[in-house]
């Protein structure tokens, strides 16, 4: 990450504070381990046809969007480790952290159910062409899911407050270039000051990240500006490429898109509101219905791997291939590896401390 960017180390160090605190967070900050190991953990599943992948997916890279009409939409919401891979990774990794929710939450569905209701999402969006989520007729429980407490303007825009640097930042250049460009006011009045946004996400730690807050007709607006950087999989291949597929990868997938998303010039630029940030753990307890959050899951990754002709005759022949359990039995390998892991980097952490 150094290496493109400049580290935020108060960011940094939180960071490892949280994963030292418990596995979940650990196993979102590092995906730069995930991709070293993958591939000699389970090869007989990571030799499998590539797609433009998520790479780091997880239960919390979902979230909620408005389309150009205004509508709600629910899907995957990062794609800061977007990388051409086996499509099997991501509904590995899914399934991992599926896992990690339901020995760490209320959740009850067992490790089988979670990995045969992901994979019948999955296979059948592939089949169908995908569909993206548009939570207006239709989809009650993930409509329930967007719609609940957590979004509660009042409540987001205390958390949001309480995350800002409590002094602006003096910036120029390319972020404050995009500021300009991506402020829907900035035609008449003065832009707001640039605050840097602290303790968000887990992956992106430390990776400069600011945003902007202002009023409009008895309202609050907001955009973030936060630095990308290539996936930690070029990192781990060992080559030096620097492409960064984030634009790519949503403008290729089967999806209603956010209009307000800009990947441009190594920064990705984004609105932040109430109906538009991503769907946290915790309330995941609130679904009443899992096995339908899963198999949504399921099929949003595919909405994503029908990234490209021919996707899904590929995917389809794989699948048939592969034994039954296929996915349990490399979720479970994952799991074991990522939470040996975990205790042996929590010890080291000690011993350093």
């Amino acid at each position: 990450m150094a290496r493109f960017v400049a580290v935020d180390a108060p960011d940094l160090r939180y960071k490892h504070a949280q994963m030292a605190e418990s596995f979940f967070p650990f196993f979102r900050g590092t995906f730069y381990r995930w991709a070293q190991c993958w591939a000699q953990a389970c090869p007989e599943v990571a030799d499998a046809p590539q797609v433009l992948a998520v790479g780091d997916l997880h239960v919390e890279n979902f979230g909620t969007w408005r389309d150009a009409d205004g509508r709600l939409i629910w899907g995957v919401n990062d794609f800061d480790e977007a990388y051409p891979l086996s499509y099997t990774n991501d509904l590995v990794r899914l399934a991992v952290s599926g896992m990690i929710a339901v020995k760490s939450t209320d959740l009850v569905t067992r490790t089988r159910d979670l990995c045969e209701q992901i994979l019948a999402g999955y296979q059948l969006a592939i089949s169908e062409g995908g569909r993206p989520f548009v939570l207006e007729e239709e989809h009650p429980t993930l409509r329930g899911l967007a719609v609940s407490r957590l979004r509660e303007p009042k409540a987001f825009w205390a958390k949001f407050d309480g995350r800002l640097g409590s002094r602006p930042v003096t910036q120029s250049g390319t972020p404050l270039r995009l500021l300009k460009e991506n402020w829907p006011l900035s035609a008449v009045g003065p832009l707001p000051p640039l605050h840097r946004r602290r303790g968000v996400g887990m992956g992106s730690l430390g990776k400069p990240r600011f945003v902007a807050v202002g009023q409009h007709a008895g309202g609050r607006l907001a955009r973030e500006l936060k630095a990308l950087t290539p996936s930690a999989c070029a990192w781990a291949a060992g080559t030096e490429e620097p492409v960064i597929y984030y634009g790519q990868i949503v403008a290729s997938a089967v999806r209603c898109a956010d209009p307000f998303i800009r990947a441009q010039d190594g920064w990705l630029v984004r609105r932040l509101a109430p109906d538009c940030s991503r769907i946290e753990l915790a309330s995941l307890e609130l679904v009443e219905d899992e096995s339908h959050l899963l198999k949504a899951m399921g099929w949003e990754t595919a909405n994503i791997h029908l990234n490209a002709k021919g996707n899904a005759q590929r995917i389809l022949a794989d699948l048939k291939k592969r034994p039954s359990g296929w996915l349990r039995d490399a979720a479970k390998r994952m799991y074991k590896l990522c939470r040996a892991d975990w205790k042996a980097w929590r010890a080291g952490d000690r011993r350093r401390a």
